[in-house]
């Protein structure tokens, strides 16, 4: 197997801005997606508990929801090469991850017989929609619109250094009228904050719907 370089990588994320993107590994990576993952069937499971018409689960205890919580917590490399072991025998991501779980959650004081209730009534996708909606929420919020908003102020501050600054403009590869670089460095400014106002408003969609959408 070639370890990636560079020249090797699958594409330039993983080789040339491999030092650049460094941040987003851990929310885009797939231990990240198996994090959202569990985060998903843990937060379904605490919700159908709560649920009054589902009175085969009885509500948890404070205790139990806190147990369940930590599990999110607590997860790191370690646990998900835990999830990829299963994965190996289930041949199947999502189900990895249920498995993995039942094994976690039948620990806890309580709720071993109520195992089945992880997953219960989902599919696959239902699981994943979420996750992903999750994984980008958390890396436009986090990472890049912060890197954004620092980038932007940066060309503001070099746009007030440089607003007298004249220039020759140019149209069509020629000369054409003058101008400041603080004006053309504000006009990548105005095109970034308009850019940020739409990742602002940016909202990804989710759904429970079931294995044939009927949920």
């Amino acid at each position: 197997m070639i370890n990636p370089t560079m020249l090797t990588a699958l594409s330039p994320l993983d080789g040339r801005y491999a030092n650049k993107v460094g941040e987003l590994c851990g929310r885009f990576s797939e231990e990240a997606l198996i994090k959202a993952r569990i985060t998903v069937e843990i937060k379904y499971f605490i919700a159908l508990a709560s649920e009054p018409k589902v009175k085969q689960l009885p509500k948890l205890k404070t205790k139990q929801e806190k147990a369940l919580l930590a599990i999110i917590n607590r997860f790191d490399n370690t646990q998900a090469k835990e999830v990829k072991k299963i994965e190996k025998v289930t041949n199947h991501d999502v189900k990895a991850v249920e498995y993995y779980l039942k094994k976690k959650v039948e620990r806890i004081s309580g709720l071993k017989k109520y195992l089945e209730f992880i997953h219960f009534g989902l599919t696959s996708e239902d699981v994943n929609n979420l996750a992903y909606g999750m994984m980008v929420h958390d890396g436009l919020n986090n990472v890049i619109r912060p890197a954004l908003k620092s980038c932007t102020a940066d060309i503001q501050r070099l746009a007030k250094r440089w607003q007298k600054v004249g220039m020759l403009s140019l149209t069509h590869g020629q000369s054409a009228t003058p101008t400041t670089v603080g004006k053309e460095l504000m006009v990548f400014a105005d095109r970034l904050e308009r850019q940020m106002k739409w990742l602002k408003e940016f909202k990804m969609q989710g759904k429970f719907g079931g294995a044939v959408g009927n949920y």
